[in-house]
């Protein structure tokens, strides 16, 4: 298995997670809290689709598909274009409504980007330096493994939310 083959497994068990976690659900379940200050699922697979586009989309050099395929103004959320949800609050996270197809649909736009770009990558490509803020400097495969832990842990949590809404309900 090379490493582009390995990365393309991982971002594709985020895929398989982000699915299990929304499809089927109505708006009840994806606004659903377990406390008024807690995260939902929408705002979850929101926000974990957000940052893999734009930290995808910076190491790319290309242009996040939030914009580029019009996913932004299909959202009409009343955040700025280059939102990501980091920082977002409790009034924040509830205003992230949109329908199970709209959240999976936005993911799976974002995750064939990804694919496109791993795909073809080589070792070489990885040790390439993308963010010098950092103490030693970040490399292409630390941001792209980085990308995908916060992704499962993200989506983990949307999973759980929907077996509590489950389980409640």
């Amino acid at each position: 298995m090379t490493s582009a083959q390995l990365l393309t497994d991982g971002y594709e068990r985020v895929r398989e997670v982000v699915h299990e976690a929304v499809d089927g659900l109505g708006e009840d379940a994806l606004t659903f809290r377990i406390d008024p200050g807690a995260n939902t699922i929408a705002w979850l697979i929101w926000h974990l689709t957000r940052v893999q586009d734009d930290h995808l989309a910076e190491v790319a050099h290309t242009e996040q598909v939030w914009t580029a395929q019009g996913w932004y103004g299909r959202f009409g959320l009343p955040f700025d274009e280059r939102a990501t949800g980091y920082g977002d609050g409790p009034d924040d996270v509830a205003l992230v409504r949109a329908p199970a197809e709209l959240l999976s649909g936005y993911y799976d736009a974002v995750h064939e980007q990804t694919l496109d770009f791993v795909r073809d990558l080589s070792d070489k490509d990885l040790a390439r330096v993308v963010d010098i803020r950092w103490d030693p400097p970040v490399t292409l495969a630390v941001r792209l493994v980085s990308v995908i832990s916060d992704d499962l842990q993200h989506a983990g949590q949307a999973a759980y939310l929907r077996g509590v809404f489950d389980r409640t309900r």
